[in-house]
């Protein structure tokens, strides 16, 4: 019996960070001291607070299903802390928790796209954006932000991109891989392109909180009335409070998208992991002096690492505004080493000099890699040691 898949499950690309993160691993198993790079989480245990807030939930009997939109409470924390944070005012109608941040993209998307939509993607990008959007009949369209732009796509850009077609366009700031954030007044000019073409904008805000030095995150939805209409925000708990398994995240926005999306989640999910609910309402309605003191720890990893990377013969590097990765364009490094593509470098590196990062060809940009300072500054600084040895073993061995 021959089984045929379908064709939109052919045609994904699958997810090279946990690829990378499944090979550095299986090294690992085989006694090899291998420092994984790649991972996107927080190497803090959740908080402890988070921690007993879910226990005393299922002691209580909160074990059973919940609302396909999740609990009215968590919701309400939702709204409260978009309030707190960033002076929205949205209501419990307008947001759904999901079962991570992720899906909360995928249902967004398959409510959103039909067959032929276009979704306006900045280059570099979040591995899951372009799968996602043609898992859901969609066309990923990219428009580079090139190094010299700091990573980031401007306004005439986005009025270029534009057709018939055009849905939607996804902003990530504090972007993942590159760590740059929008600036007010460049979100207000993107922002203008898109009322004047009734763009949807997806703002994943994953990593709002991970903020560095005198910068600031801003919302696109907090500028104007008119484009927090347009404006779908996507959030979560698991990079700002230390979560990433117990998959909460959450859409806010329109209400007749967030209602097809509940109405999706209905028929896929039932609902979001009920004790990992209320998790999440301690995280947002408790202290939250943990979220600071990881912030903290990243930027100070940041600032010590950043300096001894940058002084790597062949690497250079814009440093990161947010989130907690470097993305260093090592083109020149690899040819020194003697490989004509990164990814090729990357290959080797993991495999000789034990050190696992992601290659920017995943993201849309092959010069870079992508580097998580998610791990201790020990294994850090021992993995910048190991990648200049390893290109100053391999220069010295071509030459």
């Amino acid at each position: 019996m021959t089984i045929t898949l379908a064709n939109r499950v052919k045609a994904l690309t699958p997810s090279s960070t946990l690829a990378i993160t499944a090979k550095a691993k299986e090294l690992k198993a085989k006694g090899l001291d291998v420092i994984g790079l790649g991972a996107g989480e927080p190497d803090f245990n959740t908080p402890e607070n988070i921690i007993q807030a879910a226990y005393r939930s299922m002691q209580d009997g909160m074990t059973k299903y919940t609302p396909s939109a999740g609990l009215p409470t968590l919701k309400k924390a939702v709204v409260d802390k978009l309030k707190r944070d960033q002076n929205l005012e949205y209501t419990n109608a307008q947001v759904i928790i999901a079962n991570g941040a992720k899906h909360a993209l995928y249902t967004l998307f398959q409510v959103l796209l039909d067959d032929g939509d276009e979704v306006i993607i900045p280059t570099p990008y979040w591995v899951s954006y372009p799968e996602q959007v043609k898992l859901a009949g969609g066309n990923p369209v990219y428009v580079e932000g090139t190094e010299e732009q700091h990573f980031k796509i401007n306004a005439k850009q986005l009025e270029a991109a534009i057709t018939p077609k055009t849905k939607a366009i996804i902003i990530n700031s504090p972007s993942n891989p590159s760590g740059m954030i929008y600036s007010k007044e460049e979100l207000l000019a993107i922002g203008e392109v898109c009322i004047k073409n009734n763009l949807c904008i997806v703002s994943d805000e994953i990593y709002e909180k991970l903020v560095y030095g005198q910068n600031k995150h801003i919302s696109i939805a907090e500028l104007s009335p008119e484009l927090k209409d347009l404006t779908i925000i996507i959030n979560g708990v698991s990079k700002s409070h230390s979560m990433t398994g117990w998959r909460i995240g959450y859409a806010v926005g329109n209400q007749t998208i967030i209602a097809a999306m509940t109405d999706l989640a209905s028929h896929s999910t039932s609902n979001p992991t009920t004790p990992s609910q209320f998790g999440a309402i301690e995280a947002y309605q408790g202290t939250q002096d943990t979220v600071e003191v990881m912030r903290q720890a990243f930027e100070e990893r940041l600032n010590i690492i950043y300096d001894k990377l940058i002084a790597i013969p062949g690497i250079s590097c814009i440093k990161p505004q947010g989130a907690f990765y470097l993305y260093p364009n090592v083109k020149n490094a690899a040819k020194m080493a003697g490989y004509a593509q990164v990814d090729d470098f990357v290959t080797a590196l993991l495999e000789e000099a034990l050190v696992a990062v992601i290659p920017g060809s995943s993201f849309g940009s092959p010069d870079n890699i992508r580097l998580s300072y998610a791990v201790s500054l020990e294994l850090l600084e021992e993995a910048v040691d190991r990648i200049n040895a390893f290109i100053d073993k391999k220069m010295h061995t071509n030459n």
